[in-house]
């Protein structure tokens, strides 16, 4: 075939790869999606977005369901929340759910959410359908020092001023349960506490635990109470076991001074006997120095004989009469 006959086909295969490319890099589909809906979107801008590495559907969807609810968004406002890696479609969606339930919230205010990480539908849908939350049991002590154990419902609505930088549920609960436990100790007996719970929902919603969360809390109802150990009458009785176990380490100790002062009673006794012994050894030689000086005649010496032989017999006979008495009894 001549160049002349297949120039026709030539032409023919570059317009349908030229169609192809275009198709496939210019969303010509969504750009006759958003002029059919009324929104003005330029080729160029689709093109753009492509450069840029931005998904076109994920703006012009969101941005065409906006304009549909009345919403006055622009791509260049969609398509930098997608950029810093929000979710554009979630934003509209809580921007229409907020339209729709008269809350302000303009689209900075529920980007900013987005970015934060909170889920900013959920939480346009909270402002309108306040959530529940509940407590575990929380357990007190009351004066009298009986453990009452609490269960909450929190009912609280979202404060889309307070949403970035607010603190979350965790927190809620936790000042909840020390305002319960504050309550319950303050009481002066468990019954009070039982005979009126109510008390405490109004202690605890008179505090203003809500500040500085992300939350209002709109009521705070006991959902169930119960009475735990008597844990005073554990405390009691701890303190007095402690005190008995005290009291027998001082006894023990002052025994064992008593041991230790009596063996050394029976030492110094040990010592004196030692001391009579000597003393007693001393005695002849005396004896002796006085007969050889002449101050002590014979009929002394025989007489002082006389003497310790009676006194020995006179022993010696106590003796006999105390081991009878003993054998009688």
């Amino acid at each position: 075939m001549e160049l002349e006959q297949l120039m026709p086909i030539i032409i023919i295969g570059v317009i349908i790869i030229a169609v192809a490319i275009l198709f496939t890099f210019i969303p010509v589909m969504l750009w006759i999606s958003a002029l059919a809906a009324g929104v003005k979107v330029g080729i160029f801008t689709l093109v753009g977005m492509r450069l840029r590495r931005v998904v076109p559907s994920r703006v012009i969807n969101p941005l065409i369901k906006a304009h549909k609810a009345g919403l006055n968004l622009s791509t260049n406002q969609l398509e930098s929340h997608y950029l810093a890696g929000g979710n554009v479609d979630r934003v509209v969606n809580a921007l229409i759910a907020a339209h729709r339930a008269n809350i302000e919230l303009s689209f900075e205010r529920g980007a900013a959410i987005d970015l934060a990480g909170r889920d900013v539908l959920e939480a346009v849908q909270m402002s309108v359908n306040p959530k529940v939350i509940e407590t575990p049991f929380i357990s007190g002590i009351a004066i009298d020092g009986i453990e009452v154990k609490a269960k909450a419902r929190i009912t609280v609505r979202a404060n889309i001023d307070r949403l970035v930088g607010g603190a979350g549920e965790d927190t809620v609960i936790a000042r909840v349960g020390e305002g319960i436990v504050s309550t319950i100790g303050s009481s002066d007996t468990h019954a009070k506490v039982l005979e009126n719970p109510d008390s405490i929902s109004h202690n605890v919603l008179s505090r203003g635990l809500d500040a500085g969360t992300a939350f209002e809390i709109l009521s705070i109802d006991i959902a169930d109470i119960d009475i735990g150990k008597n844990i005073g009458a554990i405390l009691q009785t701890d303190q007095a076991e402690a005190d008995k176990n005290i009291a027998q380490a001082k006894a023990e100790e002052r025994r064992a001074m008593a041991v230790a002062q009596e063996q050394e009673m029976l030492a110094r006794v040990q010592e004196m006997r030692a001391h009579v012994v000597e003393a007693e050894a001393e005695v002849p030689k005396a004896l002796a120095e006085a007969l050889r000086s002449g101050n002590l005649g014979v009929m002394d010496y025989m007489n002082y004989k006389n003497i310790d032989a009676d006194t020995d017999m006179r022993d010696t006979i106590g003796k006999l009469s105390k081991d009878d008495t003993e054998e009688n009894e």
